[in-house]
């Protein structure tokens, strides 16, 4: 079965990044990427429970599965909440 890749709003990457890295800061986990930094993360390398040297490169290979996986259900809680919060607003 053929696999399509194209996302229906290709712009959602970058803000789906960002997302990423915002919650493995709030998790603690040393990945990084300097394009992406943000407040959070840049709070979280201030107060040392990220170091900063591992803010250079997008690397996750030294992170766990478990760990991982906690990123991305937390990702899909998230989305979840917002978009109940836009239909409840209307």
């Amino acid at each position: 079965m053929a696999r399509n890749n194209n996302k229906v709003v290709p712009e959602s990457k970058k803000a789906l990044d960002i997302l990423k890295y915002e919650i493995a800061a709030e998790l603690g986990l040393p990945v990084g990427k300097q394009m992406s930094l943000n407040a959070d993360t840049e709070f979280a390398t201030e107060l040392g429970s990220i170091p900063s040297s591992s803010m250079k490169e997008d690397y996750w290979g030294h992170i766990s599965s478990r760990d991982a996986g906690a990123v991305g259900g937390t990702i899909t809680k998230r989305l979840i909440q917002r978009a109940e919060e836009a239909l409840f607003s209307l």
